[in-house]
């Protein structure tokens, strides 16, 4: 089965910065609102979508709507914006990029720094720092301060577009993931399930996943599925143990990353379903980050049996993320084979 290239290019491009889901909320709530059984948003602006289950316990699974970018921090007198990153960047991947700045309209800006041209031997050397950089919104600084003010937040200009196998563009991390968990809910809206399932549009995960951890702690749910990108490093210069991952290698699931390690019965659980439909799956062993699955396993108040259904990207946390579409169409298919089968399985220790 295809996976639905319109509204993952729809999701990827809509603009959400951590603190600022508000547009990917609203998208959130009208692809769902008419299929989740009960759907509403907690204090900090999680989006919670249930569908009932016939018995009582639940699972929860999180995908997290923000992506990285960047907040104004000051307006210079000629106009130019300094400003402070939300989330993690590598500072060579903010040269010569363009970017959205949510004013009172959006604005293109494009990120600066000093021309090569001008720099001394040593400072060719050093490479840039984020503070090296700045925004240039072709505007003089009485225009600017008039649309802009201190606070105002920053977003990547990219759209998404298909190339040979696989999707390309900004926010892969974690829009995927949404989109997966909204098809998700959508494939299984008359299909019954065992337990109820929390499907929890969270907030805020790049600076600390702190959305994931005030729903995980309302809902208390038994089981956990953390949904997220992963790296995939098979590219030329890489050697097989630094990979990870692999493009078109089929589903990760997650062993442990920096912040979890997976339960290795969910682990055992999420593996059997994939050899027994046939699901192509790999292992992960993310050694540098984190996803909302910590979240989901620890702040829930008696912790939960928790997993992560991770998807290989390339490209992380740059405005060229890459993931192939088969791998995409089979997290899918594992999400929905993992919420029906909850009750199948042996979970106790052994």
């Amino acid at each position: 089965m295809a996976i639905d290239v319109k509204l993952l290019k729809e999701i990827c491009e809509t603009p959400g910065v951590p603190g600022y889901e508000q547009k990917v909320r609203e998208l959130v709530h009208h692809y769902l609102d008419d299929i989740a059984d009960e759907i509403y948003d907690d204090n900090m602006g999680n989006v919670i979508a249930i569908k009932k289950g016939t018995k009582d316990k639940a699972v929860m699974a999180a995908a997290h709507m923000d992506e990285i970018g960047f907040m104004v921090t000051h307006i210079d007198d000629n106009g130019f914006l300094r400003f402070n990153p939300l989330g993690g960047f590598d500072p060579k991947t903010l040269t010569a990029q363009r970017v959205v700045v949510h004013g009172k309209k959006d604005l293109i800006g494009v990120m600066g720094s000093k021309p090569i041209h001008l720099m001394s031997a040593d400072e060719r050397k050093q490479g840039l720092k984020i503070s090296d950089f700045f925004i240039d919104l072709g505007m003089d600084g009485d225009e600017v301060k008039k649309l802009v003010d201190v606070g105002t937040p920053i977003t990547r200009e990219r759209k998404l577009i298909e190339m040979g196998d696989c999707v390309n563009s900004k926010s892969l991390d974690n829009r995927i993931s949404v989109f997966i968990l909204i098809e998700a809910m959508k494939e299984l809206k008359d299909v019954e399930i065992p337990y109820d399932l929390q499907a929890v549009f969270t907030v805020q995960e790049e600076v600390g996943l702190r959305g994931a951890m005030v729903a995980a702690h309302g809902l208390n749910p038994d089981f956990g599925l953390g949904l997220d990108v992963t790296i995939a490093y098979d590219v030329p210069g890489s050697k097989p143990e630094e990979q990870i991952t692999q493009l078109g290698g089929g589903v990760a699931i997650k062993i442990m990353d920096t912040s979890t390690i997976a339960d290795y019965r969910m682990v055992a659980y999420m593996k059997e379903l994939c050899d027994d439909n046939k699901i192509k799956w790999q292992p992960e062993i993310l050694t540098g980050g984190g996803t909302d699955t910590a979240g989901i396993q620890r702040m829930s108040k008696n912790g939960s049996i928790a997993g992560c259904i991770s998807i290989p990207t390339r490209h992380v946390h740059q405005v060229i993320e890459m993931a192939n579409k088969e791998d995409i169409r089979a997290a899918i298919d594992l999400l929905k084979l993992s919420v029906q089968n909850l009750d199948s399985y042996d979970w106790s220790f052994k």
